[in-house]
This record gives C-alpha cells, structure tokens and sequence, in this order.
C-alpha cells in the first residue's frame, strides 16, 4: 500500500495544486482590489467589536478557532525544510505567498458566512465548504451534482479530520516531549485524551473559549522567544533580511542557482502552512456572530497574515540569525551542502531540531524544552481544530438523518473516535498516516478551491455592498445584510434573520430550505 499512497499523495500534491491556489490568490488579489491592504483597518475593527450569542461566537474567538488549525507544526518544521531545500530566499516567497492568499480566505469564509445554518440539534451556527456548495446551487438545476459533490467533500474532510491528522499530531507532541524530559509516549496519550474529551465534550463554545485562550498564548511565546533571539542578534537583523530577500532573486552568491527551488519550497510550505483556499477557514468562519458577512471574512484574512508573517517568520529569524541550519541542493539531504550550520550535523534531517539548535546556541540546553512546549500546544490545538471541522461536516451529513437521538449518537461516536485516534496515534509510529492525511486535505484543497472560483459571486457581491455602505456613511455596527436585496439565493439563515423568524423556527426554516433551495422558506412565508 506504501507505494500507491505515496503515489497518490504526489498527485494530488504536484505542482498544478500549487499554480492553482496561486493563481486563484492573484486573481482574487485583482478582482477585490487588494483588499488584503484596503482593508486592513477593517480587519482589526472586526477582531475588536466582534460580539459572541447563545448560537454564535465572536469574531476573535473564530480566528483563535481558525488560528489553531492553521498555526502547527508546518510553523517549525515546514519552515525549517523550506529553508533546507530552498535556501533562505524560501522565506521571501512563503510572505508572497501569505499575501495572495489573504485574499482567497477573505472569499471562502465570507462563502462559509453567507450559507451558514443553525444546527438543527443545538442551535449554534454550522457551516463551511459542503455547506455553501450545496446551497449556492439548491434553487438551479444542477443542484443534484453539487450536493453529490458536497458530499464528497464531507467525507474526504471526516476521514482527513478524525481519523488520520488527529494521530499524526499526537505522535509530534508525545515525541517531542520524551526527548525533552523523558516522559513516557503512554502517559502522554492519556493526558492528551483526556484533556481532549474534556474540552469536545463541550461543543464548539468550550472549544472556542479554550482557543481563545490557548492560541494567543502559544503564538506571543514564540513569538517572544523570537524577538529575544533578535535582541541577542541585533546586529545581525538587517543581514538575516538582506539575505531572505537576495537569496529569494539569485543575487546572494552561496545559494546562486537555487531560485527554483526557493519559490517551489516557499510556496507549498506557505500554502500548507496558511491554508488558504483549502477549505478548512470557511468552517471558523461560519461559527461566528456578525452583522455582514464580510466582516468574518476580513478577519479570516488577518488570520493567514498572523499564521505566516508573524509565526513562521518567528521561526526562520531564529534558524537563520543564529546560522543553525543546513542548505542542499537537488531537494534532498543526500544532494550537495550549500552550507553547512554551526554545530549541524550534515545529515541531519530538516524540522525541529534546527529551532533547538539555534535557540541552544544562545542558551545551552533551553532549545529541546522550549521546542516541546512550543509543539505541545501548536499540535494540541490542531487537533482541536481538526475535530471542530470534523464535526461540522458529520453534522453536514446528520442533516439526513431524521432520528435525532442517532444524530446525537453519532456526533458522541465521534468524539469518541478521535480520543481513541490521539491515543493511538501518541504510542506508535506515524508511519503512512502523514501521506494519507496530506491525501485528505489535499484533496479538501482540490475540491474547495475549484467550488471557491466557480461560486465567487456572493461573496464579491457582499464585499461590494459592505464598502458601499460604508462609503455611505454607516458605522460599522449598523453594516448589515440582505441577500436578496444583493441577487444572492440560498442564503436562508440571512433571509430568515431579516423576516424576523424566531430561533427555534430558524431551524425548522432551514431544514426547509435544504431540502427545496431557498423558494421554500418564501413559500412558508
């Protein structure tokens, strides 16, 4: 099975994944007028005057949400490899390719707002890919083949979300911590489990609230430590960004040659590590009480700003200012060593351990603890993510099933499953679960970013109409939404807010409205 796993985790992760997602950045760049600069006020606006409810979270705790799935270990590892195999010019072109794709997150999440829904079980507000594939095209003729394709989507996320990733990431944190302090892989997967169980168990308010909680606090300490390794470096500030920005145009002789590799390394370790336009922000997204949609999108935006160009340049500030790493060529430890870092043994593999000797050099011994904290909770939070849009696409899929004791057995079964898939994952080899869970999302990459292009118009259209209303005057507290007044059908959860339909017939409206498109909540009325 190796071989074909590894076969199709190729394909599926060739370079036209890569030419996609960039070319969708650039146009969506185009297309809203680099709202990634416009709108950075807004942006800020958003995280700070956003309001939770009873079904919705607030603006920040979405990004915290969305943060926590987006800010892992591509952080420290991929950073690492992209700097081995593509030299620090690599470096330049994950920040080129954090920008464009702003851009489309600002476009998926707004999607993942307007064909939100409130879960028919607890009330709180559901949403992301499947979603607005389905609803987009439920009132046209083809609305058979976008649910069969939504489906799809569905699936694919589950078996990524809840079986495989969840396992990977525990593997790291387990890891990491027996070679810090030597603590047992089992001990760990106990902990981990339990911690787990006792934040899913509470739903996607206790997820958030621990998210909000968790995720500042992780990225400012790294963050931190960076900037104490900028202080001790000071002098080398100015060189460590001269050589990013000549290494990623050939003009820094030790890595002449090497462009290529840069911005093939820059920008598929960017796109993994921002995520942006593979479906996964659309999901925070939806969860979040606001006023417009664009609003969400604006911080989800933000989100792909912070994940690369304060997190990931953490890392490559404190690998290359303090030299401790190694560069070759053709790809591969085996090619030729273009340099060689201090105290870095030739074949020693790209990750980690690069951040462990760099902060090592400055304080002997501090690199290996601070390295496994830093994992501990980037992967922890992962899983949290994983299992938020995990759930979120078996609640897609409980939609058709009409029992509600066996919807609810089956978001518990859930829960279950992935406690089960962290303890696993803890005490053994990851093995093939890395290559099946790349498989996973990127084919969750494939699918969303093709429905993203060919569904754009709503969300343009709600970008369109917020900048028109505040050029009208409005303050940012009455900017508010109406689909039909815009052209947009599908988006009955907004339809039934303005008609003034009470929580409880929200749901039943709904339901409705999945079933028939959007004319069936007309005809109720």
């Amino acid at each position: 099975m190796e071989p074909l796993i590894s076969w199709l985790n190729d394909v599926i992760w060739s370079d036209y994944l890569v030419y996609l997602c960039l070319l969708a950045g650039l146009y969506f760049t185009i297309r809203t007028l680099f709202l990634q600069v416009l709108h950075l006020p807004d942006m800020f606006t958003s995280m700070a005057r956003g309001a939770k409810s009873p079904d919705g979270i607030s603006s920040f705790q979405s990004l915290m949400l969305s943060l926590a799935g987006r800010v892992g270990m591509g952080n420290i590892g991929g950073v690492a490899t992209a700097i081995a195999f593509g030299g620090p010019g690599a470096v330049f072109w994950m920040w080129a390719v954090a920008f464009l794709g702003s851009a489309t997150s600002f476009v998926e999440s707004t999607l993942g707002q307007i064909y939100k829904e409130k879960d028919q079980d607890t009330g709180e507000y559901r949403g992301g890919p499947a979603y607005f594939i389905e609803k987009s095209f439920a009132h046209t003729k083809a609305s058979g083949i976008f649910k069969v394709y939504a489906i799809v989507f569905a699936i694919i996320t589950i078996l990524a979300m809840s079986f495989f990733l969840p396992g990977v990431q525990a593997n790291g944190v387990s890891q990491a911590v027996d070679q810090a302090w030597g603590i047992s892989p089992w001990i760990s997967a106990i902990v981990l489990a339990g911690v787990l169980a006792a934040i899913v168990f509470g739903g996607i308010k206790r997820i958030a609230t621990f998210a909000g909680m968790a995720v500042p606090f992780m990225a400012v300490l790294y963050i931190l430590a960076a900037i104490i390794v900028m202080i001790v470096n000071f002098q080398q500030i100015p060189e460590v960004f001269g050589l990013i920005f000549r290494s990623a145009f050939d003009a820094e002789a030790a890595f002449s040659g090497m462009i290529g590799a840069a911005i093939a390394w820059g920008v598929k370790r960017g796109i993994y590590s921002n995520e942006a336009g593979q479906g996964t922000g659309p999901h925070a997204a939806a969860a979040s009480e606001v006023s417009h949609p664009a609003k969400q999108g604006f911080v989800q935006s933000f989100a792909v700003y912070v994940d690369t160009l304060f997190v990931c340049s953490a890392t490559a500030f404190m690998i290359i200012s303090t030299g401790a790493y190694n560069v070759y060529r053709d790809e591969s430890i085996e090619g030729a060593v273009v340099h060689n870092g201090k105290n870095m043994p030739i074949d020693q593999e790209p990750g980690p351990a690069y951040v462990q000797s760099g902060l090592d050099s400055l304080a002997p011994g501090f690199g290996p603890t601070f390295v496994a904290i830093a994992i501990a909770l980037f992967c922890f939070t992962t899983v949290l993510a994983y299992y938020y849009m995990a759930e979120t696409n078996f609640t897609y899929m409980n939609r058709y099933v009409k029992n509600p004791a066996v919807r609810r057995g089956i978001i518990w079964f859930l829960r279950i499953l992935i406690c089960i898939s962290v303890i696993y994952g803890a005490v053994s080899t990851s093995g093939a679960a890395w290559a099946l869970g790349d498989i996973g999302v990127g084919s969750m990459a494939w699918l969303n970013i093709v429905a993203v292009l060919i569904m754009q118009g709503p969300a343009l259209k709600a970008l369109k109409d917020y900048r028109a209303q505040k050029k009208a005057g409005k303050l940012f507290e009455d900017i508010t939404f109406d689909p039909r007044a815009l052209g947009i059908a599908g988006a009955t959860f907004w339809e039934n807010r303005i008609d003034g339909i009470t929580d409880r017939e929200t749901v039943g409206h709904e339901a409705v409205g999945q079933q028939t498109g959007s004319t069936a909540v007309d005809d109720r009325r």
